[in-house]
């Protein structure tokens, strides 16, 4: 990858007439009538997100975030034609092994800033020295502070590249990777690539299972659950998967023209999240870092920089790729795999799933609480996985 190879320091400062903005564009919806339902069958439901959209304009407080977000060294580069945005946080524990962890959608960097501390400083966690990563947090091309690819094929292959060129460009010799949701399908590509320096992965969603659920095991009644949840996700709750992944342009309008709309169709993801987020909302009950504030520091972070488009086209690329690959099998694994099952995830992979999937399985728990964002949900338990998983490995 040739080109401008200079990391660059980055700090967010965001204009008051954007904020300004937001908040008459929020003022300005034009509500439906209330579902004619008692759950979320119809979609995202309306007193939820008036309460939201009321919080945001009133109590939400961006320039919060923002000091937050300063707070954490944060740099762009410039990789295969496109500006990557990253976090880069390391250890006071100069042994500690570099780890680079990617995000998903409809998430940001935001949904792992919980795990930092852990991660970076497990002793103030009741953690070990031993255990301690440098962490390294890019944004996907086309998400947060990322630049927007200006050409095809920035598919999880693509990016799984990228990202190890960015580990050679920190100057990380040896590291590992972890992903969940579009991460655990690029942190999946790495694994399979098998970089020079990658030691080993750590995913917690079994995205292959989507395509491969048939072909599965479905003998016992866990395995059984885990088929019916796939096929129910693919039936019931695929409608944002299946309108990114095949009209991205088209749901981009709205997405970049009304933040209600946004924020609703970043809420509608799977049932277990959603229904964290909308108690957050109508009960004031947060799960975790599942928090009011956190939740729409995240979709204020995808209105600002105008990439509710963008990101959703990674979704176009993996069907893309997905239909172009049909009928060969993915590369073999190059390095040992980590698992770990959380219970609200949208499919509760089972381990005979994992190694299924997985040859090269080293590691899997199941964890007796957390969801779909595991990071953000619960990021000491979170960053409690992670130690253990890669524990083998920093030998």
């Amino acid at each position: 990858m040739s080109g401008d190879r200079e990391i660059r320091p980055f700090r967010l400062d965001t204009a008051e007439e954007a904020i300004s903005d937001l908040h008459r564009r929020i003022a300005a919806t034009r509500w439906p009538g209330r579902e004619l339902v008692d759950d979320r069958s119809q979609g995202v439901q309306l007193a939820a997100l008036q309460e939201l959209a009321r919080y945001w304009t009133a109590d939400h407080d961006w320039r919060a975030f923002e000091t937050r977000l300063n707070a954490f060294p944060q740099f762009t580069t410039e990789i295969d034609g496109v500006r990557i945005h990253f976090l880069h946080v390391r250890s006071r524990h100069e042994d500690a092994l570099p780890l680079i962890m990617t995000h998903g959608w409809p998430g940001s960097v935001v949904e792992l800033l919980g795990a930092v501390g852990p991660l970076t400083d497990p002793t103030a966690y009741g953690g070990r020295a031993e255990d301690a990563f440098h962490l390294v947090l890019p944004s996907l091309p086309g998400y947060g502070f990322s630049g927007e690819p200006a050409e095809l094929g920035w598919e999880n292959g693509r990016i799984a590249r990228a990202w190890a060129e960015l580990m050679n460009r920190l100057g990380y010799q040896r590291y590992v990777a972890q992903g969940g949701d579009v991460g655990a399908a690029v942190t999946d590509f790495m694994g399979r690539q098998g970089p020079d320096g990658l030691l080993g992965i750590h995913v917690n969603l079994l995205a292959p299972a989507l395509d491969l659920k048939d072909h599965l095991p479905a003998g016992t009644d866990q395995e059984r659950a885990a088929r019916d949840a796939v096929t129910t996700f693919a039936t019931d709750g695929f409608a944002y998967f299946l309108e990114q992944s095949t009209r991205p342009q088209t749901i981009g309008y709205a997405l970049l023209d009304s933040p209600v709309a946004l924020a609703a169709w970043m809420l509608d993801h799977d049932t277990d999240s959603y229904y964290k987020m909308a108690r957050a909302f109508t009960d004031k009950q947060a799960t975790g870092g599942l928090t009011r504030d956190s939740i729409l520091d995240n979709i204020t972070l995808y209105w600002l920089t105008g990439t509710g488009a963008s990101a959703a086209r990674w979704y176009w690329e993996f069907g893309r790729f997905q239909a172009a690959a049909a009928g060969h099998a993915p590369p073999p694994l190059q390095v040992p795999v980590a698992f770990t099952t959380f219970p609200g995830e949208l499919w509760a992979a089972p381990r005979s799933w994992a190694e299924a999937v997985y040859p090269t399985l080293a590691y899997f728990n199941e964890a007796d609480r957390g969801g779909h964002f595991a990071a953000w949900e619960e990021p000491e338990l979170f960053a409690s996985e992670l130690r253990a998983a890669f524990r083998g490995v920093r030998q």
